[in-house]
């Protein structure tokens, strides 16, 4: 059976809150609401009044991780004041490995059979992940499962997925690296253990908008290549990812082709097969726009 993936062309802060009644989906409350707040002096990630309207109805927590890399998130003290920077202590805030690492096994791992998330997960019985579709450097682009894997990962867990379960320091990581299928295949394994988690309490709203090649975790990322598409939601997360770069690929848009070389090079799409493997989603799809 086809999972349902919704979508608008209106990209406006009250689409959010449409998207989200549509899941027909009552998250338990405490909620975590994961995004990305961008690195320093990225120009693309959405900035906070977008989401204003959809936090506060969901009464939810804005939710990030530290990262594995240099730059003004890969301490708390640092993260906290650059969420500051770009607006978001108009929400309330959680860095959730603040206070160190939750383990989550991966029994059925297709690579790696455990995954290293921000400890204050626990503290949440429900989630959203609210993810900007775009491109990425290792990755080919970022989406709901990115956002689950390499997102909920602590700095340490982020270290972990890049190097296939060899090691969960950034300080040996670049000698660690995994091939590019493998570390598409840990994103995957570390997706599904956050899904396992949180079980039937998450969801999935994917913003097209500011598509770039480079993901917000880029300081100096490259502008747009094609113009802003819509917003798409789903309690599916492959299909929803599947869904947003089919948008792309079956489009006419100037600068696809650029977009599509950045997923390509990288194998991008091979996270889908990973994670329809471990049955995190469907690739079958129907696409309802909910402004017809």
């Amino acid at each position: 059976m086809k999972s349902i993936v919704y979508f608008t062309k209106k990209i406006e802060p009250e689409s959010l809150i449409k998207l989200y009644q549509k899941l027909n989906v009552n998250l338990e409350p405490k909620i975590a609401i994961k995004v990305h707040t961008g690195e320093e002096g990225n120009q693309n990630y959405i900035k906070p009044d977008f989401y204003k309207d959809l936090v506060n109805y969901l009464d939810g927590v804005v939710v990030e991780c530290n990262t594995a890399y240099g730059g003004e998130r890969n301490e708390t003290s640092k993260h906290l004041k650059l969420l500051e920077r770009h607006g978001f202590n108009i929400f309330e805030t959680d860095i959730l490995d603040s206070t160190g690492d939750l383990e989550l096994e991966i029994p059925n791992g297709l690579v790696i059979k455990k995954n290293y998330v921000g400890k204050n997960i626990e503290k949440y019985n429900s989630c959203l992940v609210l993810s900007h579709f775009k491109g990425h450097p290792m990755g080919g682009y970022g989406g709901a499962l990115k956002q689950l894997s390499i997102g909920f990962a602590s700095s340490n867990g982020k270290s972990y997925i890049h190097s296939a379960g060899k090691v969960k320091s950034q300080d040996v990581l670049c000698d660690n690296i995994a091939s590019q299928d493998k570390f598409l295949e840990s994103m995957a394994d570390a997706a599904s253990s956050v899904i396992n988690y949180f079980k039937d309490n998450i969801v999935y709203i994917s913003i097209m908008k500011n598509i770039s090649v480079d993901c917000d975790c880029c300081s100096v990322a490259e502008d747009p290549c094609i113009p802003d598409i819509g917003i798409l939601a789903s309690t599916d997360p492959v299909a929803l990812d599947k869904a947003c770069l089919d948008l792309i690929y079956n489009s006419n848009f100037q600068g696809k082709e650029h977009f599509i070389e950045r997923v390509e090079t990288r194998n991008g799409k091979h996270i889908l097969d990973a994670a329809s493997k471990l049955n995190l989603g469907n690739l079958e799809y129907e696409l309802i726009d909910i402004d017809d």
